[in-house]
């Protein structure tokens, strides 16, 4: 920049009114980004510096608003809780009579369903007889083993629950498997599960199969499922992998409420 270019930018931010100023430093800034760009250029730590202190002051901004809008959310939920579908026949994993259900809209083929099947892991060794867990499916257009997945698991809830749930266990404990072996994995999975083979390869190509998946998927974006995982606990939603201590508030609420 040269020497008469920068006197008169100097010159006209002096004469500027305290009103004006703001505005008028914007413009001159905005027609001269070269003034900025130079400044960058010769002190890139402090510019960086600044940028992250920033960048770090918004996210921490927009995470308090987030958990604000999460506790109101839950509150209202508490009073009104969601109606999740629990149909007669679908596959649940626990005890029937349990005080606290909970309800998973998720993905087979997704590394943050699979978090969260491990802290549902967590919760179930803790509370025991206390909760019942209910698998539902929403396969996300870009996990292409997440629909097949969902099959193997409604083909083979037909034969048991018990046996289903055998193979979601061994899908999600073993996820990078899926991605490599692909369906042959899900062979492997369902026989490992106990499942008869020549009945699943018939029910998984049913109509049952193909309603079941389907119905979860609409019952989801009613609810306004966004992304997976996504977790009701007596009709109390908690969204993605969350860690057990999530949980743990809402569940001791309502046995607590109880």
């Amino acid at each position: 920049m040269n020497l008469t270019k920068l006197f008169s930018i100097l010159i006209a931010i002096v004469t500027l009114s305290a009103c004006s100023y703001k505005d008028a430093l914007k413009k001159i800034l905005t027609d001269n980004p070269d003034i900025l760009i130079e400044a960058m250029e010769k002190n890139p730590d402090k510019f960086a510096g600044v940028l992250n202190k920033i960048t770090a002051r918004s996210r921490q901004a927009m995470d308090r608003m987030n958990q604000q809008q999460e506790m109101a959310q839950r509150e209202e939920e508490f009073k009104n809780p969601k109606q999740i579908e629990i149909e007669p026949g679908r596959a649940v994993s626990g005890d029937k009579k349990a005080p606290i259900t909970i309800v998973v809209f998720s993905d087979f083929q997704c590394p943050f369903c699979k978090r969260g099947f491990d802290t549902v892991t967590e919760v179930q060794k803790k509370y025991g007889k206390e909760v019942r867990f209910m698998f539902k499916h929403y396969p996300l257009p870009f996990h292409p083993l997440a629909r097949p997945a969902a099959e193997y698991f409604e083909a083979i809830a037909l034969q048991s629950p018990k046996k289903a749930y055998l193979f979601h266990n061994e899908v999600f404990t073993n996820q990078q498997l899926l991605a490599t072996e692909k369906e042959a994995f899900l062979d492997k999975a369902a026989q490992k599960a106990g499942a008869d083979m020549t009945r699943l390869k018939a029910d998984i190509k049913s109509d049952k199969v193909k309603e079941r998946i389907q119905k979860d998927m609409d019952e989801a974006n009613k609810l306004g499922v966004r992304g997976t995982p996504k977790f009701f606990i007596n009709g109390v939603s908690l969204t993605g992998a969350r860690p057990i201590n999530d949980f743990d508030v809402i569940i001791t609420r309502w046995l607590n409420k109880n």
